[in-house]
């Protein structure tokens, strides 16, 4: 998408977004996502800062989660793609529309055996993560940023902090692999 017709490149938003920061006392702002569930806001977030890009200022549009959140979506991913290609009649959550007819019979055995094989991917420490952060320009409001961090919780002291050091260009990302228990919620480091 080209910066002229990005808004997100534009002074005006990006003024608008600095006299918002500056309002809250914040180097960023909280932006309301119907996109995000609802209930972890300590977990996922969606932000936006001003920023550099290419020697450019610009809008940042930020989705930060903490490790352990990225890492429960992946473990469930993993199970369900595994249990689908039993019940190839289930519809996950994320596929239903208003055609949707429900089956609660299949739906509740499905959710059972995907609780079942999550255990096993925990048990057997299949699925590992690292921090990461994904930057996409080809945004249609700014810069995107898709990042995991590991942190026991967002706040703003945290999200502060990872605006600066992104700004700063000192993030630094820790690279180790990391598992966690949904049982007991402890975090094992994979050496």
């Amino acid at each position: 998408m080209s910066t002229n017709t990005n808004p997100g490149f534009d002074p005006a938003e990006i003024a608008a977004l600095k006299k918002q920061c500056e309002a809250e006392k914040r180097s960023f702002v909280y932006i309301l996502d119907e996109d995000l569930p609802s209930g972890n806001e300590r977990e996922m977030v969606h932000i936006q800062f001003v920023g550099q890009y290419e020697k450019q200022e610009v809008i940042y549009d930020a989705i930060v989660c903490t490790l352990q959140l990225h890492y429960s979506s992946l473990l469930y991913e993993a199970a369900e793609r595994e249990i689908i290609q039993q019940y190839p009649l289930y519809v996950p959550l994320e596929n239903r529309d208003e055609n949707y007819e429900p089956n609660e019979e299949l739906d509740e055995e499905v959710e059972m055996l995907i609780l079942e094989v999550i255990e096993d991917l925990e048990e057997n420490e299949e699925i590992k993560v690292a921090e990461y952060i994904e930057i996409d320009p080809e945004f249609e409001y700014g810069v995107s940023i898709e990042a995991a961090l590991y942190v026991p919780a967002l706040d703003d002291e945290m999200l502060s902090q990872f605006v600066q050091d992104f700004n700063g260009n000192t993030l630094s990302l820790d690279p180790s692999l990391y598992t966690f228990n949904s049982d007991d919620e402890d975090e094992d480091e994979d050496e």
